[in-house]
């Protein structure tokens, strides 16, 4: 009896159609250049090698870019300004050059740096001071001038090199506003404070709240505030800036070692 083949027995099994279909798929799959899936994940790898590359380029120029602006920002503004102020204070005196026929850039603010000099060294004298505090009295009787000028007098007295002007006298830290919390604040005057228990030696404490020109004033006690090693220009320089002007370490006085020199001793007289 004769074997049947196999191409018989597959054709009793599956439909011719279905034969054929199977040997075109098995012919695909392992013919090397109709394989799916090694040109696409070499294709994967590669692209997504490219997009790697491309974010670490455009992070490394992004963030050379910022480091550009940042430095480059502090030095701009400050020949801005510089060159603005130059301008500013050259055209009070260089419209008097150019009617006389000299246009000398800068002669207007060498001449402007000449008058404000002369005009401190006047003002040193009695006679200078005569007139100082006869403008200042005829400003103070006018109703909007004398808060602006009161609070522009503040401003330059804090910084003025003239120990006996009413200036801040010193930087101070005081627990404010709440516990733990403190607050950066000048020295303007003290007090004595009366009370049935004795006497108290306060210290007015002026905190800015908006700047330089807007604050509030505290009464604290002598023994409460923390004095540190901070000139007032360095303290007006922290509140202008925001608080970037802080320095690192902060060094805190004693109160006893400097409570004469500084703030001074009163002779309390007992209740």
């Amino acid at each position: 009896m004769a074997t049947p083949r196999p191409d018989k027995e597959l054709e009793l099994l599956i439909p011719m159609g279905g034969i054929e279909n199977i040997n075109a798929t098995h012919f695909k799959s392992s013919s090397p250049s109709h394989s799916p899936n090694v040109p696409s994940s070499s294709r994967s790898h590669h692209s997504s090698g490219k997009e790697a590359f491309s974010k670490v380029i455009r992070s490394w120029t992004w963030k050379k870019f910022i480091s550009g602006c940042v430095i480059l920002f502090p030095i701009a503004i400050t020949f801005y300004i510089t060159w603005w102020f130059i301008h500013f204070v050259d055209a009070f005196f260089s419209p008097i050059y150019n009617q006389l026929g000299i246009n000398v850039f800068g002669l207007g603010f060498v001449t402007s740096m000449t008058f404000i000099f002369f005009v401190g060294v006047f003002m040193s004298s009695w006679l200078g001071a005569s007139l100082l505090s006869f403008g200042e009295w005829f400003i103070k009787k006018m109703p909007l001038m004398s808060y602006i000028y009161s609070a522009s007098k503040q401003i330059s007295s804090a910084i003025s090199p003239d120990k006996t002007s009413h200036a801040f006298k010193e930087v101070a830290i005081i627990r404010h506003p709440r516990l733990g919390e403190y607050a950066f604040g000048f020295i303007t005057s003290t007090v004595i404070l009366h009370k049935n228990t004795g006497a108290e030696e306060l210290c007015c404490v002026y905190v800015p709240t908006n700047h330089l020109y807007l604050g509030d004033i505290f009464l604290v006690n002598s023994k409460d505030i923390m004095r540190p090693n901070l000139s007032v220009r360095e303290g007006i320089e922290i509140v202008i800036s925001g608080g970037m002007a802080v320095p690192k370490v902060l060094n805190i006085q004693e109160v006893q070692s400097i409570l004469s020199p500084r703030v001074g001793k009163f002779a309390v007289r007992q209740v």
